[in-house]
């Protein structure tokens, strides 16, 4: 069942909760080949399948602390476990040396289609080419990948209003197109102690 959409106007939230305005992209065909990065960029992709839900998470959140990202810490372990170990879930950490940089996460459960799950990098690796780079292998992977001899038509991603003021110019260089707003509304995790109160310090802590 769709839920009905917002009224036009404001929605007041209820007391702890908080709100973003998700803009959903997608890319039909794989994009022109981007300019390659300088060859001693020493930026290296791992595959990450079997982590730990501990490690899993404890780079989730070295990724998205600072964006409000929440999901994969509230999610219940069995369930995690289960997308983590699920076949058609792809797992990669984005790796400079011994140096983990960055978090991609490509989720082909949904015949056809990719979705661009999870994408980011700690904080100190911004601004270094190392997201173009992690681009680059996240379209490559999702194309070129076959689930039943086949590959998909359809490579997705999601970003919104507390992520990197960034992200959505970004997505949209690298050949992902809008075609969808949502408005999502949840628990404020600062005040549930799913995360720090000083994370996220761009979105206003409001007591409950």
């Amino acid at each position: 069942m769709t839920n009905p959409p917002l009224p036009a106007g404001y929605s007041p939230l209820l007391p702890g909760q908080i709100a973003n305005v998700v803009t959903c992209l997608e890319m039909l065909a794989p994009p022109p080949v981007a300019a390659p990065l300088p060859a001693d960029a020493g930026f290296t992709l791992e595959n990450w399948k079997g982590a730990s839900l501990a490690d899993y998470r404890d780079l989730f959140r070295a990724v998205g602390e600072d964006w409000m990202w929440y999901s994969r810490i509230v999610m219940p372990d069995e369930k995690l476990a289960a997308i983590l170990g699920d076949p058609l879930v792809d797992l990669y950490r984005l790796k400079r040396g011994n140096e983990v940089l960055g978090l991609l996460e490509l989720d082909f459960r949904e015949k056809g289609q990719c979705e661009l799950a999870f994408f980011g990098l700690v904080k100190a690796a911004i601004g270094q080419g190392a997201g173009r780079f992690l681009a680059a292998q996240a379209i490559e992977k999702a194309w070129s990948r076959e689930v039943d001899g086949k590959r998909i038509q359809r490579f997705w991603v999601h970003t919104c209003t507390l992520d990197h003021p960034n992200a959505l110019g970004f997505y949209q260089k690298a050949g992902f197109k809008p075609y969808a707003f949502m408005v999502e509304v949840a628990d404020d995790p600062r005040l549930t102690g799913h995360l720090p109160r000083h994370a996220a310090p761009h979105v206003p802590l409001i007591e409950s």
